[in-house]
């Protein structure tokens, strides 16, 4: 039977674009790992879509994974069908341009098909602790490089 994972991430951007981290909380049973990362150039989605990558893939296992995000951007992709839209596409958007964060996108449409991913949109910089944490990591990593 697959392990239940839930995973908390966030991202933050100082300047957009502009250096950046991002967050995750793991949470399985009554364990909880933090993890965090930095990027000196970037932009605030492009740390959104990696917390949820680098949260993933610090999975041993195949695991039913529910990721909470408070990114309109990755949780509408994903249960929007925008992300399967864009590959149909051939990567462009409907308005023919085309989709940014590519690369990331790609990694996330592998990693889903290794685990049973549901992704839930939670509101920003609100009264959820794990949200907030999530936050804390992101704007940590990036203090601690600059």
């Amino acid at each position: 039977m697959k392990k239940r994972i839930t995973i908390y991430t966030d991202g933050a951007c100082s300047g957009n674009p502009g250096k950046g981290g991002w967050g995750a909380l793991l949470m399985y049973g009554n364990q909880t790992r933090e993890v965090s990362g930095y990027d000196p150039a970037t932009t605030n989605n492009r740390m959104e879509l990696t917390a949820a990558i680098e949260a993933i893939e610090a999975l041993k296992e195949p695991c039913i994974v529910d990721i909470y995000s408070d990114s309109a951007y990755l949780v509408n992709a994903m249960n929007q069908g925008w992300l399967k839209r864009w590959t149909n596409n051939n990567w462009k958007t409907a308005a023919k341009k085309s989709v940014e964060n590519i690369d990331l996108w790609k990694k996330i449409l592998k990693l889903v098909t290794l685990h049973e991913v549901t992704f839930h949109k939670v509101k920003g910089h609100s009264d959820n602790p794990y949200n907030n944490r999530c936050d804390e990591l992101a704007r940590q990593a990036i203090k601690n490089n600059s």
